[in-house]
């Protein structure tokens, strides 16, 4: 074996990797024996004699070696250094192994997009993330730390941190006219998080839960996870509207549904609407999961009361984020559970619940209790109202009738519905993606299970992060876009 040119080759290949000596010499020689260059049963040459061969010092062998020896590659007796038998999973398969597969489950879940957390103009669900009161959080989150016990920096309550619950709790009754007390209320990882605990929790497998359609894909992919039966029910101007047959035909036990501002259509859901659902989901004993992920920001009025405070003892699992109010890395949601189902779902969080982030709790805590969470929210709101009038504007002077603008009244996004059945709104999107412009197409938010499907085509556009001055010059390349596909579309084609 020439070791030298070996050395000199593996030294080539990772030059940029910046190892030193011994390092070097390590990886070269576990990479032959892994590779069988070195194979099992052979000796290695002697430490000195491999110091001199390779010009360096022999405690730079001695340290190859006898890493080499603690992970098993080599052994030695009286004859010197052996190469041992490899381990199974370091010898080369015979033949290519089959590929695992996901679970049917992942399979089916909605695609993606691919466009991930981008924060161009007009992504959804992005908060004006440059006014957040960042200094303030951090002296917030500091006394946290600093006021830390030891014990708590043990596993934290499975439930939430009772401080934390008590100032959401407060909150909601002041704010939302949610009926609760602390007990009520768990703490989750974010929307996702209580949407998986409210799909395992309150629901076996085989149930059906009700998805709107065009509703939010995270839903669809906690149902499905949960191995839930998923049925697709319309959302018209007035939101979610199930028939007498949807009742009748696929009676739900979970019913998932955002009826302050639908996700994506922006869509209101009626309060004759939201009282007829409460009384027919008790009396079929369903759930209802009211997502109210955004609802602090009402641009037309003050914000509408949470579907949970309508009905004595309502059957509703009230979720919120402050994912969209605060900022997404923070990852604290929260569910609201019917007081008589607290105790069942405290147990079984004692059991299951990733316990943890104590101090990020308390600075929540702290930041509700002080009024500066109240404060930011005002500000917000008005921001976000002037970027929605910004962005209403500029669609009524270049869009024309291309499309419509739905949803605008609260939230952070709004709905642009086409007019013309014939525009493509998945194209649409990756053509303004090819300019930048992230917006999402309507029409891929229908999870396409059970009867029918939507009949929402459009875009879905994002303003909360997008200053009102650039609002017009976006909205003129979108324009553009959705003007030439419209002519396209009743340009008549030539036969033969």
């Amino acid at each position: 074996m020439d070791y030298a040119l070996l050395i000199a080759t593996f030294t080539e290949q990772h030059r940029a990797r910046g190892w030193p000596r011994q390092r070097l010499l390590h990886e070269c020689l576990r990479a032959a024996i892994r590779s069988g260059t070195l194979g099992a049963g052979s000796r290695l040459v002697a430490t000195r004699a491999l110091a001199a061969e390779l010009g360096v010092a022999r405690n730079t062998v001695l340290y190859a070696y006898e890493q080499l020896a603690c992970e098993g590659y080599v052994s030695t007796d009286r004859r010197g250094t052996i190469v041992a038998a490899l381990a199974p999973e370091f010898a080369a398969p015979a033949a290519p192994a089959p590929h695992a597969e996901l679970s049917r489950r992942a399979r089916e879940l909605r695609p993606m997009s691919g466009i991930g957390d981008s924060m161009q103009a007009f992504m959804p669900g992005v908060p004006a993330l440059e006014l957040f009161p960042l200094a303030l959080w951090r002296r917030m989150l500091e006394r946290a730390w600093r006021g830390l016990s030891v014990a708590q920096l043990n596993y934290g309550e499975p439930c939430g941190e009772a401080a934390l619950r008590e100032a959401i709790a407060d909150h909601l009754r002041a704010s939302r006219g949610v009926v609760c007390d602390a007990g009520q209320v768990f703490i989750t990882d974010g929307t996702q998080s209580s949407l998986d605990l409210c799909a395992r929790a309150f629901a076996d497998h085989g149930d059906t839960a009700w998805l709107e359609c065009p509703g939010y894909g995270g839903a669809l992919a906690a149902f499905r996870a949960a191995g839930l039966r998923v049925e697709a029910i319309a959302v018209d101007q007035d939101g979610i509207a199930p028939t007498p047959q949807d009742w009748a035909r696929r009676p739900p036990r979970l019913i998932y549904t955002t009826p302050s501002h639908q996700y994506p259509t922006g869509s209101v859901l009626s309060l004759r609407r939201r009282l007829a659902l409460i009384e027919q989901a008790r009396a079929a004993g369903a759930l209802i999961i009211e997502d109210d992920y955004d609802s602090e920001f009402r641009h037309d009025g003050p914000p509408l009361s949470a579907m949970q405070g309508l009905a004595a003892d309502a059957p509703v699992l009230y979720l919120g984020t402050f994912s969209k109010t605060m900022f997404p890395s923070l990852r604290i949601g929260f569910v609201v559970v019917p007081k008589g189902l607290a105790p069942a779902l405290a147990a079984m969080r004692a059991q299951s619940a990733a316990r943890g982030r104590v101090a990020e709790q308390l600075a929540l805590a702290e930041f509700l209790r002080s009024g500066q969470f109240a404060l930011h929210l005002r500000r917000m709101r008005r921001l976000y109202r002037q970027r929605r009038d910004a962005l209403a504007a500029a669609l009524t002077e270049h869009v024309g009738t291309v499309a419509l603008v739905h949803g605008g009244s609260a939230g952070m996004h709004l709905a642009l519905r086409f007019t013309d059945a014939a525009l493509c709104d998945t194209t649409i999107a990756a053509q303004a993606l090819e300019l930048g412009i992230v917006t999402h197409a309507l029409s891929a938010h229908c999870s396409h299970a059970g009867e029918g499907g939507s009949d929402w085509r459009g875009l879905m556009l994002g303003y909360a992060q997008v200053p009102a001055e650039r609002m017009d010059g976006l909205v003129r390349q979108l324009a553009t876009l959705l003007h030439l596909a419209a002519y396209s579309a009743k340009r008549p084609r030539r036969s033969g």
